[in-house]
């Protein structure tokens, strides 16, 4: 498996980077401490509980808290966009990366590989601070060239909803 690698773009004030889920190449103890030693403030999980399971990661959110790291859980399958219930939650998570970023802080948003989904995120985060799609995307890219893997993805990130 390749290494472990964290992939951050300047949002607004602060950070966001894309991770593939820690453990993914079996060492979930060293990808933890390189998330614990970037010092997110906010970290964003978009795999489902099987995939954390399958791959060691199933306390990863507890491991998280107890380093002082919020934590959000909005599971989406593979290649797959945020079904109605992640989606509502999105709102407060959208709310809660915008304040961290403000205060120039970090966000670290991952899945299974680092690209899709988690790009997802991302670019509807740069998206939600202003820039627009295609600037955003290239940005994105230019620091991980996977970033945002299906059309799905990139309608989800461009158009961001304003109802709650």
């Amino acid at each position: 498996m390749s290494q472990f690698a964290i992939y951050a773009v300047r949002v607004g004030n602060g950070t966001v980077a894309l991770s593939p889920l820690p453990g993914r190449g079996g060492g979930y103890v060293r990808d933890f401490s390189a998330i614990r030693d970037w010092q997110p403030d906010l970290v964003i999980s978009m795999t489902t509980e099987f995939e954390m399971q399958q791959e060691g990661a199933g306390g990863f959110g507890d491991d998280l808290r107890a380093h002082n790291i919020e934590w959000a859980h909005l599971p989406v399958a593979d290649f797959g966009t945020p079904p109605p219930a992640t989606d509502a939650d999105w709102v407060k998570v959208s709310a809660a990366a915008t304040r961290i970023l403000s205060r120039e802080g970090r966000v670290l948003v991952h899945c299974r590989g680092g690209c899709g989904r988690s790009g997802m995120i991302a670019l509807r985060l740069m998206v939600e601070h202003g820039e627009s799609p295609e600037t955003a995307l290239n940005r994105l890219r230019a620091v991980r060239p996977c970033a945002v893997e299906t059309d799905g993805q990139m309608d989800w990130a461009s158009l961001p909803q304003t109802s709650g």
